[in-house]
């Protein structure tokens, strides 16, 4: 593989879950035009919906999104193939996301059907213990169908820090926990987000000027939300994420390098949203059509937007315009069967 080549590992639903895929995928990056090319098979593991790397060894960390779930650890080879390091229980059912803590560490898994977070020390070569933690997350919110219980969906490690935000889906909150470094266990979790009532919480972001920035999978909205001098962030604003009627389930939220755009992904109308972002609010520029069915996550790669279509099996690639910020397709989209998360394969993250 050549020293300039660019890298993206594909995560998928298998059968288990009703999925096409066979486990983790390997794409190569045409870094000049963003082309993809499919290179196969890198791993053959159960429903990997989520993966994450090591923020100083060349380990990727993927979730078994099961009813018994697992975390599978994976050494990554120059040439990027994968080599097993270990699989773990996480205590819950369908883990969905998983993170490293900035000092590498630990390693930080949300349990989405049993509403938990466990927590699983990481050795001196990335691979994982067993769990040192597991969080019972509680609480419950006005849509009986998917908030009778909490449903943890995201975690993010403070990078400068002990805490650990957990966005819960089902209680309408994103909480915050501290990490004890040395016995990786995590402290009782206080609220740093109340969402509105029947927001559902997905997955968060923050801009490049530190406001919280979330997906609503189940309002449909965009909220934004500051520190006010208290542990609870302030609500600053909420937007539509679809223009397009019927149902809409945002997905992704990510944040373009400038901090000028905002992107998200909308399954149901099956677009990406362009928010133009002024550090106070976030106002609609364009939704571009993803060109494919159920939208389940999203990356920016330099200049270009890559999108994960779970239903119709591909990613499309995207050039995002500069000045406007409106991504406009480049190709036909890969063909991919049932992707569920996007990868860069980052090695300058990793320390020689």
């Amino acid at each position: 593989m050549g020293a300039n080549a660019e890298y993206v590992f594909v995560g998928c639903y298998t059968s288990d879950k009703g999925g096409e895929g066979d486990g983790i995928t390997l794409l190569r990056r045409d870094p000049a035009n963003g082309e993809l090319t499919r290179l196969g098979l890198a791993a053959r593991t159960p429903s990997p919906s989520f993966l994450t790397q090591h923020p100083t060894l060349p380990v990727l960390y993927a979730v078994n999104e099961l009813e018994e779930g697992t975390v599978s650890a994976f050494s990554v080879a120059p040439d990027c193939s994968l080599v097993p390091l270990g699989t773990r229980p996480t205590g819950g059912a369908d883990p969905c996301h998983l993170a490293v803590t900035a000092d590498g560490r630990h390693l930080v898994v949300a349990n989405y059907a049993s509403g938990s977070v466990a927590v699983h020390p990481l050795d001196a070569e990335g691979a994982p213990g067993e769990r040192s933690d597991l969080l019972a997350l509680a609480g419950s919110g006005p849509e009986p169908e998917r908030q009778g219980g909490p449903h943890a969906h995201m975690v993010v490690p403070d990078r400068n820090g002990p805490d650990v935000l957990i966005s819960d889906l089902g209680s309408d909150r994103v909480w915050r926990s501290r990490l004890d470094p040395i016995s990786g266990r995590l402290g009782a979790p206080e609220p740093a987000v109340e969402a509105k009532p029947g927001t559902g919480p997905r997955h968060l972001t923050r801009s490049a000027d530190g406001a919280l920035l979330l997906a609503g999978e189940l309002s449909g909205t965009l909220s934004w939300y500051r520190a006010a001098g208290g542990p609870t962030l302030e609500a600053r604003g909420e937007v539509a994420s679809s223009a397009a009627g019927g149902a809409v389930y945002p997905s992704e939220v990510t944040a373009g390098r400038d901090g000028r755009f905002v992107y998200l992904a909308n399954r149901g109308p099956d677009t990406v949203t362009t928010f133009a972002w002024d550090g106070d609010n976030a106002t609609v520029v364009d939704e571009t059509s993803t060109g494919g069915v159920w939208p389940r996550h999203l990356i920016l790669i330099g200049d270009h937007l890559y999108v994960a279509n779970q239903r119709s099996h591909s990613v499309t690639v995207f050039r995002v315009d500069p000045d406007t910020g409106i991504p406009v397709t480049e190709g036909e989209p890969t063909a991919e069967p049932s992707p569920t998360c996007l990868l860069r394969w980052n090695p300058t993250m990793i320390r020689s």
